[in-house]
């Protein structure tokens, strides 16, 4: 692998970058994807291992005490609740040493435009006073539409936050021993562990898969070729994927792989994970009461 190549996998470029525009064809473009989400990926699992605020508590108390703040921003019906469990959030986002602008940035994006797109017609069908009107469309947006749409946006845009929070800062094998040790079903922790598992090795896969195709690939792609490339990249993943699956859960079950996650040392309930603990739920409460 040249230099040049190597540096699609090392520095995949940012938005904007000129790699990026149609010109640079259509392999490069799923490379520098795949390669992007990788790095995301990694840079998570660096974040989990930093020296922050989050990172020092038993993932047990965490795993309880987000749960709480979870519970509590979606059962309220209160904004200042809600506002106010984000803003908390937002806060042990910054002194867990989250990068809130790239990690909770896209989280916030996607729930926003996915919650947001759910939320729109509120505004429109909710009966009651107008607030507005909308410019040529000459739709009236509702007082009580406005409530529920905002409330429903904060909602999503605070759970989903929290649970961010919690994935980011707790390292995955450790979230999944805390969940079992909340008694959560064997079946739905070994889901969860496989699932991450073989999602990046299903991206690393077709990584590998379109970087081939590139090296070996002369001009560009006209829309045809795109089209038979990206079909026949599914279709060779879908056959590893489904030979690979038996072979990983019969090497699995040969090492002794019963469900059960094991770590090299079990993490300890201490003081500060109490008090912890204690200072969630009764914020939950809080917003409950």
């Amino acid at each position: 692998m040249g230099r040049q190549t190597f540096a699609w996998f090392t520095q995949p470029p940012a938005v904007g970058d000129p790699r990026l525009s149609k010109a640079a064809g259509f392999l490069e473009r799923n490379v520098v994807a795949l390669a992007k989400t990788l790095d995301h990926a990694a840079r998570a699992d660096e974040t989990a291992r930093r020296r922050g605020l989050l990172q020092k508590l038993d993932p047990r108390a965490k795993c309880v005490g987000i749960f709480a703040w979870i519970l509590a921003a979606a059962a309220t019906s209160r904004l200042a609740v809600v506002g106010t469990i984000f803003a908390l959030a937002v806060a042990l986002a910054v002194l867990s040493a989250v990068p809130v602008r790239t990690s909770l940035g896209r989280v916030w994006t996607g729930v926003l435009v996915f919650t947001g797109s759910i939320a729109l017609p509120a505004l429109f069908l909710t009966p009651g006073a107008p607030v507005c009107r909308i410019p040529l469309l000459e739709w009236n947006v509702t007082a009580p539409g406005l409530l529920a749409a905002t409330r429903l946006v904060g909602r999503a845009e605070t759970t989903a936050t929290l649970a961010a929070l919690l994935v980011l800062t707790t390292p995955w094998t450790h979230l999944l021993k805390a969940l079992r040790t909340l008694r959560v079903p064997k079946t739905a922790v070994v889901i969860l562990g496989m699932t991450h598992r073989y999602l990046f090795l299903l991206l690393g896969l077709a990584r590998d898969y379109f970087e081939a195709r590139r090296s070996r690939q002369v001009g560009r792609l006209d829309n045809a070729q795109r089209r038979h490339a990206a079909t026949a990249t599914a279709g060779v993943l879908l056959g590893r994927s489904l030979a690979l699956s038996d072979e990983v859960f019969m090497a699995m079950r040969a090492r002794g792989f019963r469900g059960e996650v094991h770590l090299l040392q079990d993490a300890r309930f201490r003081t500060r994970d109490g008090l912890a603990l204690a200072a969630f739920v009764a914020v939950a409460a809080l917003g409950l009461l």
